[in-house]
């Protein structure tokens, strides 16, 4: 961690961080407030943001809209609170730890607008793609957060995990394909070109978006 990586830690977190300790149910708006007056923004999930540059972008691009960002690499959170600090962003909040644990204990019910996976680990060689995040159980766990017409936004550079996470989520009944053709979806102009993506590519990799709508509940 650099020096103003661990300053910004220090300083920041206890206006924008929060530890996920599975003990209570958060308040979005009151998290996402001032300290005085409740939020009203929609707020979005984002499960791993590396070192943060691309969630600065979504945030200042969309400064309506507050986007939670879980990671536990520490100089990471240091990295997006410094940035968020740096460009005026009021709209993201840092929460370190496990998201299974928030997903679970800590959202209430339909209280997320979207959700966003971006090139999580791919964990390639065979007998650790249990690990993988993209599974048919973490779409269950996190369905009911989601309001209904939520975005859950993956990307990948990684080809067999693309597939797979194609076929988990086309599968699963409580999400579907935005894609008419029911494939992958262009890069939205909302997610940026990141860091690590630029060295897949540069790698020869392609990268592949799935857009998957959260299916409302059937009534009856």
């Amino acid at each position: 961690m650099t020096t103003s990586q661990g300053d910004a830690l220090r300083r920041l977190w206890p206006q924008w961080g929060l530890d996920i300790d599975g003990l209570r149910t958060l308040d979005l708006a009151e998290l996402f407030g001032d300290g005085e007056t409740p939020s009203d923004k929609p707020v979005v999930l984002e499960i791993g943001f590396g070192m943060g540059e691309a969630t600065a972008q979504m945030a200042a691009a969309d400064p309506d809209t507050g986007i939670l960002a879980v990671d536990v690499h520490t100089p990471g959170q240091g990295n997006l609170l410094g940035l968020a600090e740096r460009n005026g962003l009021s709209n993201v909040r840092v929460a370190n730890g496990d998201a299974i644990i928030l997903l679970r204990e800590m959202l209430a019910p339909a209280s997320l607008d979207g959700l966003r996976v971006y090139f999580p680990d791919p964990w390639p060689k065979a007998r650790h793609h249990k690990r993988r995040l993209i599974q048919p159980e973490f779409l269950t766990l996190a369905a009911p957060s989601l309001k209904p017409g939520a975005i859950l936004h993956c990307a990948t550079d990684w080809e067999e995990y693309a597939e797979q996470m194609l076929e988990v989520l086309t599968a699963h009944p409580d999400f579907e394909n935005t894609q008419p053709d029911g494939g992958y979806a262009p890069r939205p102009d909302f997610r940026p070109l990141t860091r690590f993506e630029g060295q897949g590519l540069d790698k020869g990799h392609v990268v592949h978006d799935l857009l998957f709508r959260r299916v409302a509940a059937e009534s009856g």
